[in-house]
């Protein structure tokens, strides 16, 4: 891998497009780290201590060391990347499950480049009205939450309309320009924007997840170091297999010369769609927490206390059931057993014991499900490890996300590694007339 950063780096495009990306983060971070008026950033990193923290305040502190965890630590001092790239990635699941299911839009996304422009302007519209609909969530809580120094954390500008005006209008305006950072980063960086902004804040979260743990002794760091080191391995192990099936091509004369006649196979990845269901899984099932949070009398509720928080049974259940439902949901959109099917027609090519057409398909389509299941309860076993944790040693509640961390760290470094990798071998390729 170091190797490959090393041959990229001698690629003046390459080059060019890292330190493009690298300038974009420092951009990112500069804006993670400007305060947003009217807050009072002191008491709100006070309730984000677990250790101040009681009862169902506990619970709200878990889940906002979550949100804390996307935005870089910005959410935890309220600063202009507070919301992060949480509207962008619900927009993006919003647009992709209305593309399948409009039939204007699933022929707008069929229209090649044009098409999906349009669609990127949708999702550019659709972020700006969550991101207004999860900044007025963010006021309401800022402005209801109580605290130790008084009611809330605006203080003397509390229920006024001018302070909540300029605190909405500058969530919004961080989170319209977190896409577009983004967007710059797809076109003139090295590509996969948002994951590498979201790896950014993972990384710049981690030492502090790191110290909370240090604190509670030397035996709590340790597992959670081991537990790190093999969930990297096994996440590299998973992300590198594959299911390969078999393919004979059959001998076929063309002029004066004979083609095909070798054997080769179809790769099918076992973690085909990265760490998208984990990010899309984690955006989710975070929602009924959230209006929770944001309205004060649902945070009374002695269910979701028990059941919904992160530390409860149906929580972790859902977040591994949706984690396996995105990863099918992903397959579905991205591979077409039918088409694969065809083109192996079309070049005589043959599954052994499987007739061309639709067995050939059906058979694909077989396959990939059970090795999409695998990779799918894999990552989502992991993902739900530290939650377990969390539920059985409070010590380990500083770590919650640790697994979703790792996977998305590691996912993220994968594809970038595989990209540049392309990039290199496109380059280098001299085709037919050199």
């Amino acid at each position: 891998m170091l190797q490959t950063l090393k041959n990229a780096w001698k690629v003046e495009e390459l080059r060019k497009g890292i330190l493009f990306t690298l300038m974009i983060l420092i951009v990112y971070r500069i804006g993670a780290a400007i305060p947003v008026p009217f807050v009072d950033a002191n008491a709100l990193q006070m309730f984000f201590n677990p250790t101040t923290a009681e009862g169902a305040e506990q619970s709200a502190t878990m889940l906002f060391q979550y949100f804390n965890l996307l935005s870089g630590d910005a959410f935890a001092r309220a600063t202009l990347f507070a919301l992060s790239i949480s509207p962008y990635i619900n927009a993006s699941i919003i647009m992709q499950l209305l593309t399948i299911a409009i039939p204007a839009l699933e022929r707008l996304s069929q229209q090649g480049e044009e098409g999906r422009k349009k669609i990127a302007s949708i999702t550019r519209y659709v972020t700006v009205i969550l991101a207004l609909v999860t900044a007025f969530g963010y006021w309401t809580f800022l402005n209801n939450t109580p605290t130790p120094t008084g009611y809330g954390f605006l203080g003397e500008y509390r229920s006024q309309f001018f302070p909540a005006l300029v605190i909405i209008v500058s969530y919004v305006a961080g989170a319209s320009i977190i896409m577009w950072l983004g967007e710059q980063i797809n076109e003139h960086g090295i590509g996969n924007g948002i994951s590498v902004i979201l790896f950014a804040n993972i990384v710049a979260s981690l030492p502090g997840q790191f110290a909370g743990l240090i604190m509670s002794g030397w035996v709590v760091p340790v597992v959670a170091a081991v537990i790190t080191v093999a969930t990297m391995w096994f996440i590299v192990y998973i992300s590198n297999a594959e299911r390969r099936i078999p393919i004979q091509y059959a001998k076929r004369q063309v002029g004066r010369k004979m083609y095909g006649g070798q054997n080769s196979f179809l790769p099918l990845k076992v973690n085909m769609t990265g760490v998208m269901p984990i990010i899309f899984a984690s955006a989710i099932v975070s929602i009924p927490s959230t209006i929770a949070m944001f309205v004060p009398k649902f945070a009374n509720w002695s269910f979701y206390q028990n059941w919904l928080s992160q530390r409860g049974p149906i929580y972790m259940i859902i977040f591994f059931l949706l984690i396996i439902a995105f990863a099918y949901f992903y397959v579905a959109i991205s591979f077409n057993p039918v088409e694969v099917a065809n083109n192996l027609k079309k070049n005589s090519g043959t599954i052994p014991g499987i007739r061309p057409g639709k067995p050939t398909s059906d058979y694909i389509q077989r396959s990939l499900n059970k090795v999409t299941l695998i990779g799918a309860v894999s990552v989502g076993i992991i993902a739900i490890i530290p939650f377990i944790l969390g539920a059985v040693n409070q010590n380990f509640q500083a770590f919650t996300f640790g697994g979703s961390s790792v996977i998305i760290i590691v996912g993220v470094v994968l594809e970038l590694w595989r990209e540049m990798e392309a990039k290199m071998s496109m380059r280098h390729y001299k085709g037919f007339l050199d």
